[in-house]
């Protein structure tokens, strides 16, 4: 009886397989019940292959390097790629992506083109710097040297395949698939992806979210409503939590300046993504200038890329709201004021450490878990004194993460530092929408309508929460998938 029963599960497991090999397939290969490493494959029954996103997994402990070089599929295989926005662990493999064989076009937004030839080669040299640092305890040890994921020519010949497509225009990539981006209001250039898809005479709507912004951001457009879709990829970092807007950010930033540079005569340590966060900072502080609050101490943003980016940004003001555009007309730098100094050379953010005054420094990266940001908390963070102030999202393994936990030991550079720093955390900061900031963007479609829900892009107890939430708003069918599954999408 067992050995029947057994034979039958294999059997219909086999008829499910083969139906499905009919028609059109999902698999999901990063940001499945995690935040990082944004990769989604749609597979037609004709065996023509498109990738969403091709993000770098970060902040994930041991586990981060291999799953980095571990594609779960064939880069040589894919006919497209489709990518949301330009945030490293959306577009940071790219690079390896077309050195191991991709050669296909990769489509975005025209901000996020101009963004990405900046993120990729900065992407680019904190691998190599980061093997070279490796390397050199491997070949003291005697231990085989490693290469890097990719280097600064891989990430060059990423450019050449950028099809820019602008928002709201309907583009034909090929006879079965048509493309048109909507605003997602996350980042400059962020957009979600909206697929008309041809396969075996029926037309299957899908839509991609990338990740979801804020209503009533402080710098961008609102998210846009997009197209009925059939089946939706849904991120859902933020799906069991609202965020806290009872004092805004702006008085909450100002509060830590005072009490940490004026009161406790203390730095003020701000780890900031490159990309968004940075720019939102230096907005709100000069709102605050502008209504003469701004406390009069140094600011820095130490940090290259954020520099390079944020100088990328200005030339963008069709992504910005209209009551930014509207002070553009007053400010002709919203992201300039009185005391700020952006920080190149990496002597003088040396130095930073080497002095006592009282300021605030903004630094990559936003989970604390690379670049200069981390010497700056090594060198701060067991001085009562002083306040590193977590600003976003951070996954919990990563040094951000260990702070927000409330850590009172945390490793930096392999050695041990005791936390004596306040530590603090302003979530209403975040890029990402919350349940309510989500829902408000499905609102645009009958749930009805929608065969298909796949959350992505969030810890999987938080995912849970968010599809019991959608499944009371009527979406029928909310699946989570895991890392690397495939699954069929029937005969939508």
């Amino acid at each position: 009886m067992r050995a029947f029963l057994l034979a039958a599960t294999r059997l219909i497991h086999y008829l499910r397989y083969a139906h499905n090999a009919w028609y059109m397939k999902l698999s999901f290969h990063g940001a499945a019940r995690t935040v990082t490493g944004s990769k989604h494959i749609i597979h037609f029954s004709s065996g023509k292959k498109i990738l969403l996103d091709c993000g770098l997994f970060q902040g994930m402990g041991r586990d981060t390097e291999r799953l980095n070089r571990e594609w779960g599929f064939e880069p040589r295989e894919l006919d497209y790629v489709i990518i949301s926005h330009a945030h490293i662990d959306h577009i940071g493999l790219l690079p390896k992506l077309v050195k191991d064989g991709y050669k296909g076009k990769i489509y975005c937004t025209i901000a996020t083109a101009s963004l990405m030839r900046i993120m990729l080669l900065d992407s680019a040299r904190i691998q190599e710097a980061d093997v070279r640092h490796v390397n050199k305890r491997r070949k003291a040890q005697g231990r085989e040297l490693i290469e890097p994921l990719y280097t600064e020519d891989d990430a060059l010949n990423v450019l050449p395949l950028l099809q820019e497509v602008d928002y709201n225009q309907s583009y034909k990539i090929d006879e079965d698939i048509e493309l048109l981006y909507t605003d997602c209001g996350h980042i400059l250039g962020s957009a979600a992806v909206n697929l008309r898809l041809k396969e075996k005479g029926k037309e299957i709507r899908l839509t991609f979210s990338g990740d979801i912004g804020r209503y009533n951001d402080d710098i961008l457009r609102s998210p846009d409503v997009f197209p009925q879709a059939d089946v939706i990829l849904l991120e859902s970092t933020y799906g069991d939590k609202l965020h806290d807007i009872v004092v805004p950010a702006t008085e909450k930033v100002l509060q830590h300046i005072i009490h940490t540079c004026l009161e406790k005569k203390g730095k003020l340590i701000i780890p900031a993504f490159s990309l968004g966060r940075t720019q939102e900072l230096l907005y709100l502080l000069n709102r605050l200038e502008l209504e003469r609050r701004l406390p009069p101490v140094n600011y820095y943003v130490d940090s290259p890329l954020s520099t390079d980016l944020t100088a990328v940004i200005k030339q963008h003001p069709e992504c910005f709201n209209k009551g930014v555009r509207e002070l553009l007309k007053k400010d002709e730098d919203v992201f300039g004021f009185k005391n700020l100094h952006f920080i190149e050379d990496v002597e003088d953010s040396k130095r930073l450490n080497e002095n006592n005054e009282p300021c605030v420094i903004i630094s990559a990266s936003g989970m604390a878990e690379a670049g200069r940001v981390k010497h700056h908390i090594a060198h701060n963070i067991s001085h009562k004194r002083n306040t590193v102030l977590l600003v976003g999202y951070c996954e919990p393994n990563s040094l951000g993460g260990k702070l927000k936990a409330g850590k009172q030991e945390v490793t930096i550079f392999g050695e041990q530092y005791s936390v004596q720093a306040e530590v603090a955390s302003i979530s209403s900061m975040s890029a990402h929408g919350d349940y309510e900031d989500m829902s408000q963007w499905l609102s645009c479609q009958d749930p009805h309508g929608v065969s298909k829900v796949f959350l992505v892009h969030g810890e999987y107890e938080v995912q849970q929460a968010f599809r019991d939430r959608l499944v009371r708003k009527g979406f029928r069918d909310v699946e989570i998938p895991d890392q690397h599954q495939v699954i069929g999408l029937g005969g939508l």
